[in-house]
């Protein structure tokens, strides 16, 4: 099963291309929502002190306009990425007055749909199109989904890297054709063994009764207390069937084919030209105002719930499948990582090493197509994982064969034992090999896990999801309100912040198209040419 990636070890230690290996980039993208000093959710604008959420590089909203996004530029090593994340929210803290940000995946409690306020980019016609993408999902999804917070693992293998390994191959093609089949082979594996981060990472076993609103609780779901429902062997309800899944897109027959990019690209472009009958009968522009982008399959490409995404930054208008057309794949999104409670940052040193054994072993391992079949057994393993990943009898799907979780966690974090000591190699340290090892006591024990810990807490300390996040809120508050910022970093901040304003401010003011021609120009791919 891994002979070939053994042989492709080899070849990168026969060839000595470790030194090719070394300036790997990583990215972190960080959800987490604003909550008032009575535990609701902040009502209150995106805090201009923070600068534009339209135009700032660094600190934006996702769906909410309480649900801040903390964006790093690419780093040269992980833990680089995480200490800018943490500076950004230290940032962010000296600026949130009585504010706090909530420390898990989950919400805290909602009241209703309209407790939920989608959030808002100014009066300029892409600010316009964000709020109105925005106010589509929440007619086609409801608003409840949007708000549940993650984070994305944003990483590029170095660019020197793939012409000496283009050459070891043997390949006579194009630099850029190879370079995005390899990546697309290193996306179908993040699928095929992506339940192991759920496994591994997940943090969400419990939510707020409130998160349902009137809707029962799903089947296999328990009270915890009054207040919690829980499921026993839950690792990850975020990735479950009451958070980040495709099941309603599936019902609207979105198939996107990862097998190469053109296929993915193909894919998802029918998805988004493509009349949807059910999200016609809402209207696309009713009395006046929009209720969605159109009434397509997929309004556009970002509303394709993937647990991971082949990247190319975009340029100006672009959309994402025009930018990987015409440049190729630039970088890999992982999008299936709970906020980790335990930790400020909402990930740790060693969970960012092994993310990248975990990149470097699905880059390096054999990678056949997936089949239509194949794909529905990668959503089946990611369900269960999500559901019922500590129950030590629950089983697997893997090449046409039933197998325990455990033993199979197990199996893949031992394979990936020589590709982290690779990567002690390439970096001269022994982090890669330490992370290995902590991930592989949770396979053993599925009590270490976060998922487990946290319900763990809650049980010793007689609290409810709610009271578990508050406090764990509180904590992470007074660590980033204890930390000082370099007084040349914190004046960065500020600046960014001023100059992001009057960005948005001179957009607004310069444009002269309508927001209708605008949107179609957009849709139809022709923006991109046209001078706004």
């Amino acid at each position: 099963m891994y002979h070939l990636l053994e042989q492709r070890l080899r070849e990168i230690d026969t060839n000595q291309l470790y030194p090719y290996l070394r300036n790997a980039r990583t990215g972190l993208e960080k959800e987490s929502l604003r909550v008032t000093p009575d535990n609701r959710l902040s009502q209150r604008d995106h805090p201009k002190v923070l600068g534009s959420a339209l135009t700032h590089p660094w600190i934006t909203t996702d769906y909410a306009e309480s649900l801040i996004e903390l964006i790093t530029p690419p780093q040269e090593r992980a833990a680089q990425a995480l200490d800018f994340l943490l500076n950004i929210e230290t940032f962010v803290y000296q600026q949130l007055e009585d504010e706090r940000l909530w420390t898990t995946s989950m919400p805290c409690v909602l009241a209703g749909e309209d407790d939920i306020r989608i959030a808002e980019y100014g009066n300029s016609n892409a600010g316009r199109m964000k709020h109105i993408y925005r106010e589509g999902l929440a007619w086609r999804y409801g608003k409840a989904m949007q708000v549940i917070a993650g984070i994305h693992f944003n990483y590029s293998i170095d660019e020197a890297f793939w012409q000496p390994w283009q050459q070891v191959q043997g390949d006579q093609g194009e630099l850029r054709t190879f370079r995005d089949a390899q990546y697309m082979a290193l996306v179908r594996n993040l699928q095929r063994y992506g339940w192991l981060i759920i496994y591994l990472f997940g943090t969400s076993p419990a939510i707020c009764k409130s998160f349902l609103g009137n809707r029962p609780a799903p089947e296999g779901m328990e009270a915890f207390n009054e207040y919690t429902l829980y499921e026993p062997f839950g690792t990850s309800l975020r990735m479950g069937n009451i958070g980040y899944t495709n099941s309603k897109e599936n019902k609207t027959g979105v198939k996107v084919c990862y097998n190469t990019l053109e296929t993915y690209i193909s894919s998802l472009r029918r998805a988004i030209t493509t009349p949807c009958p059910i999200y016609g009968e809402i209207g696309v522009k009713v009395a006046g105002e929009y209720r969605q982008l159109n009434a397509n399959t997929l309004q556009i490409e970002n509303e394709y719930y993937s647990t991971v995404r082949p990247k190319q930054p975009l340029q100006g208008f672009e959309k994402p499948t025009d930018a990987l057309e015409k440049r190729g794949i630039a970088y890999v999104e992982l999008r299936s990582i709970d906020v980790n409670a335990f930790h400020p940052a909402g990930l740790t040193r060693r969970q960012l090493f092994f993310l990248e054994v975990f990149m470097h072993f699905c880059l390096l391992q054999e990678s056949p197509l997936v089949s239509a079949e194949e794909f529905e057994v990668i959503n089946h393993n990611q369900m269960l994982t999500a559901h019922r990943g500590r129950d030590p009898e629950v089983r697997l799907s893997c090449l046409g064969k039933s197998v325990l979780l455990r033993d199979h966690a197990r199996e893949l974090l031992q394979a990936m034992r020589p590709v982290a000591e690779m990567l002690n190699t390439v970096h001269g340290e022994d982090c890669y090999t330490d992370c290995l090892d902590s991930q592989i006591q949770l396979a053993y024990n599925p009590d270490l896990t976060p998922s487990a810990r946290m319900l763990e807490e809650m049980h010793a300390k007689q609290e409810s999801f709610f009271e578990f996040a508050q406090r764990k809120s509180d904590e992470h508050r007074d660590y980033f309100l204890k930390r000082e910022l370099d007084p040349t970093l914190a004046q960065e901040f500020q600046q960014l912040a001023a100059t992001s304003l009057i960005r948005q401010q001179a957009i607004e003011d310069s444009e002269e198209m309508d927001f209708d021609s605008f949107l179609n120009a957009y849709l139809s791919g022709t923006l991109a040419d046209i001078k706004n």
